[in-house]
């Protein structure tokens, strides 16, 4: 075999069995624990993956909490659509936080916000503008308005089911508005303005909330914390 043919061959071993591995490697963390989930980027298939392992694998320890600490312009409505099913289904509590300060839940991002059993956003963020953008080329009147239709009627009902102002979300669909994170707390779209993770945790701790199983109250004191790191293949 030539050697170029054998290194080529090699490498694609490599590649696999670094595939074959790609779960996190870090112990197995205790029940109670509090799973942390960096969100950073656009919402794609890759992303989707990633939250959706990381819902299972809380789900799968009893974990007490699940963090999306997200920044995100937005993403794919497919996408967008599976995670906050995944969420909507989750027995572990959610709290999706809008961070560090400078970041935003834009577009598809919003979606997400709306569905967290918790959702809150650091000082100096922003949320909304959730407009259905079209991608691939034009598209026509029709499909356009059926776009925003749904998104406007999907928005509503994640809104309304958590309790959060469906009237302003549906307005971010329709007309693109954006808020600051004091604003979002204003309006109701959110539950709280948080300094930093550890003020998150110490304020929500208590707290009673409806998931897929039923109402769990948080008990967040002392809990240890899991970064659920993305594996190799989603990167």
């Amino acid at each position: 075999m030539k050697p170029i043919k054998l290194i080529f061959l090699r490498a694609w071993a490599i590649v696999f069995c670094l595939l074959g591995v790609a779960a996190p490697v870090s112990a197995q963390p205790p029940p109670g624990s509090v799973y942390l989930a960096e969100v950073r980027g656009i919402i794609n298939p890759p992303m989707t993956n990633y939250i959706l392992g990381v819902l299972e694998d809380a789900a799968d320890h009893d974990a007490a909490l699940v963090v999306l600490e997200l920044d995100t312009p937005g993403g794919l409505s497919d996408s967008t659509r599976e995670i906050t099913q995944g969420i909507l289904a989750s027995p572990v509590p959610v709290a999706v936080y809008v961070s560090p300060p400078g970041a935003r839940a834009a577009s598809a991002g919003l979606f997400v916000l709306l569905s967290g059993h918790i959702a809150a956003m650091a000082p100096s963020t922003n949320t909304g503008a959730a407009h259905p953008v079209g991608l691939g080329g034009e598209v026509d009147e029709v499909s356009a308005t059926k776009a925003v239709n749904d998104a406007a009627a999907t928005i509503r009902a994640l809104a309304t089911a958590r309790g959060r102002n469906a009237e302003w979300a549906e307005q971010a669909v329709r007309e693109s508005v954006s808020v600051s994170e004091q604003e979002a707390l204003e309006l109701n779209v959110i539950d709280l303005v948080a300094r930093n993770l550890d003020d998150l945790l110490e304020r929500i701790d208590g707290r009673t909330v409806e998931t897929s199983a039923g109402e769990v109250t948080l008990a967040l004191a002392g809990a240890p914390r899991h970064r659920a790191s993305m594996n190799i293949a989603d990167q």
